[in-house]
């Protein structure tokens, strides 16, 4: 293929975020990538009892690592952000709440603004092969296998997001254990190149509540005695396990550098592929099924596999599986590579764990900041190279310092692979981008612009006031932007909430200045007209012609992430019942908007579904049968309270 096929066939990734541990988005994973920082811990209490279950040497029902890697505040999530009561949180599977939050951060780092994706064919892949907390929550017993546990099955991690933002195109969750998020992203492709989808979420989730598959993991010999992945060295024993939440926005390249799209990194092939019977049994992993699927990668990304700079390796630290993929790496992409410039290979498990179905997706995230960075970070954990690799003969380096990418006059090439226990290989193939055209500086002639923020609540419009002040700050990094393009970008390609705010500035010190007066309209009475309505406008929620405000065409500029409101939900933790009154602790738990008496139970979201959790919730706070025709036929939020305090005055 020639370079014009290629880019009519290539997936721009324009957006990603992150939660893993150690890092709650991409900036503080190259951090410590860059750092050589491993974020694996001891297992915290609020997972599982292990001191209990800990042995060294670990017999039946037994685990033999004390550590893996955690993401922080699991159980946390803004409800009130997606319209959600705290019943209904408390319930949803975790993976589902961070999955959420993650995709908008992905959206916003994109500059795509949800609300105007409403009713697209936008399509949604979904890695992972877990639902550790349904599983936990059938293990408390029948009562326990509500209907609102119809929310927390696997299916309806993609079709979470496809409802919350109404996305019509396909929705999909991949299980191919993992390799599940690559496999993903793969299908992400296709469906983008087909033309079935005009935009694609592609994900990869994985929380680990319980302790079970660690457990089996420990028997099977799998998993690394000091909770550390060791990828390529001679004591590799296994791999830690590891939490992940992690999104990719993709968009055909062409309509990318159509819409002026930052695009981080361009897919530019991949391919799967299973062992079939090529290995010795159906968990047993084979060479040739990894060289076939590395073949068709490149020669679907029109790659000479000689040319890739970097590959971040499915590299779990398996004393059978690391010399396995080394060696087929070799073969493959080692073929014709000069001998000055060894293929680079790196596993960013030995920084954080093995993130399992979505393992691949933060190995890619890796691998995109390789990329923009022109620097592949250290691989930890190696002091003897593995005797079973014939190092000699590979044209390979794992490198263990900050290493700079070759620049051999092209925009540097890389790959991802993954493995499942399934046998399914993934690779996927991915090039640098293409510097962005040069934009002409804006002059400092104090020419002013209008900033516009908003939040779904008063006290997120203040934390997201206080991150564009640090962001526009002298040391911030809205000093590497042209203030126009920073105005323009927060105008046109966030999403508008209520909680609203505009300043005028003619610089980054006076727009941060502004900001840091509580909001006061800094500016406005010496600003053109057309800023100074356009600002009054906004603040008062009425609609904005930014054409006219800014005249032409902006670029878009990375800014500030939503700053989230979160509360901690989890079931089995008692609430305050605030006024002692069961009517008002009833609405409070499931309202998911303000109300009044004359509001409608289904406009608060009390709809049938939490009519059957409250007929449970009730007979057990008063001691009482529960009517259900009787609940059935309430209709208002006056209704419902006079209701609940005859059932209250009956009991008593």
């Amino acid at each position: 293929m020639n370079r014009s096929d290629v880019d009519a066939r290539s997936v721009a990734v324009i957006g990603m975020a992150c939660r893993l541990p150690g890092a709650s988005g991409t900036d503080e994973l190259w951090a410590l990538l860059r750092d050589g920082v491993d974020v694996t811990s001891e297992t915290p209490p609020e997972r599982y009892d292990v001191d209990t279950l800990y042995s060294e040497r670990p017999g039946p029902g037994m685990i033999g690592s004390r550590r893996a890697g955690y993401v922080d505040q699991v159980a946390d999530f803004d409800a009130e952000f997606f319209g959600m009561s705290a019943t209904e949180a408390t319930e949803l599977d975790p993976q589902q709440r961070l999955l959420m939050m993650t995709a908008w951060d992905a959206l916003e780092d994109a500059g795509r603004r949800p609300d105007e994706l409403a009713g697209s064919r936008t399509g949604v892949f979904v890695g992972n092969a877990r639902s550790d907390y349904l599983e936990m929550r059938f293990r408390q017993g029948l009562e326990a296998a509500t209907a609102s546990q119809f929310h927390n099955y696997r299916s309806l991690l993609p079709a979470r997001l496809s409802y919350v933002f109404d996305l019509r195109g396909p929705s999909v969750v991949v299980d191919t254990a993992c390799s599940s998020s690559l496999a993903a992203v793969h299908s992400a492709v296709q469906s983008l190149r087909a033309g079935e989808s005009p935009l694609a979420l592609a994900a990869g989730v994985n929380l680990a509540l319980r302790p079970d598959e660690s457990v089996m993991m420990t028997q099977a010999g799998a998993l690394a005695a000091d909770g550390r992945s060791k990828f390529g060295d001679a004591g590799a024993d296994g791999h830690a396990p590891s939490d992940a939440v992690a999104v990719v926005v993709l968009k055909p390249l062409t309509d990318a550098l159509a819409d002026g799209d930052r695009i981080r990194a361009v897919i530019q092939g991949s391919a799967i592929g299973n062992d079939g019977r090529t290995g010795d049994s159906l968990l047993t992993p084979s060479m040739a099924g990894q060289v076939e699927t590395l073949r068709w990668a490149y020669e679907d990304a029109g790659v000479d596999p000689a040319d890739v700079d970097y590959v971040e390796a499915h590299g779990s630290g398996s004393p059978a599986l690391d010399p396995l993929e080394l060696s087929a790496l070799g073969e493959v992409l080692g073929e014709g590579r000069p001998a000055d410039r060894p293929l680079l290979v790196g596993s960013v498990k030995t920084n954080i764990g093995h993130a399992e179905a979505a393992g691949g997706m933060a190995g890619l995230i890796k691998a995109v900041l390789c990329l923009e960075h022109g620097q592949v970070p250290p691989s930890l954990h190696l002091t003897t190279a593995n005797p079973a690799v014939a190092w000699d003969e590979l044209p390979l380096l794992i490198p263990q310092k900050l290493h700079d990418l070759p620049d051999p006059g092209r925009p540097a090439l890389a790959g991802i692979s993954g493995q499942g226990s399934s046998a399914l290989n993934a690779h996927v193939v991915i090039r640098q981008a293409d510097p962005r055209p040069a934009d002409p500086a804006e002059a400092a002639d104090g020419t002013p612009y209008v900033l516009v923020l908003s939040a779904r609540t008063a006290a997120a419009l203040d934390a997201l006031a206080r991150a564009y002040t640090a962001y526009l700050g002298p040391d911030g990094p809205g000093g590497a932007y042209p203030l126009r393009d920073i105005c323009y970008s927060a105008a046109t390609r966030r999403q508008h909430h209520e909680h609203r705010r505009a300043v005028i500035g003619a610089s980054h010190e006076e727009m941060a200045a502004a900001l840091a007066g509580a909001g006061q309209p800094a500016g406005q009475d010496a600003a053109p007209e057309i800023l100074a309505t356009a600002a009054d406008r906004y603040r008062e929620g009425r609609p904005v012609d930014w054409d006219e405000v800014f005249g032409k065409e902006g670029r878009f500029v990375p800014l500030p992430r939503y700053p989230w409101q979160t509360k901690r939900y989890w079931p089995g933790e008692e609430r305050d019942e605030g006024e002692g009154d069961l009517a008002a602790w009833v609405l409070r738990e499931h309202a998911r908007i303000p109300f009044d008496d004359d509001s409608a139970l289904a406009d608060i979201g009390i709809d049938s579904l939490a009519k059957l959790r409250l007929i449970v919730e009730l007979s057990k706070k008063t001691g009482r049968d529960v009517d259900p025709e009787d609940f059935a036929r309430l209709r208002t939020v006056g209704a419902l309270r006079e209701w609940i305090h005859a059932l209250e005055a009956a009991t008593s």
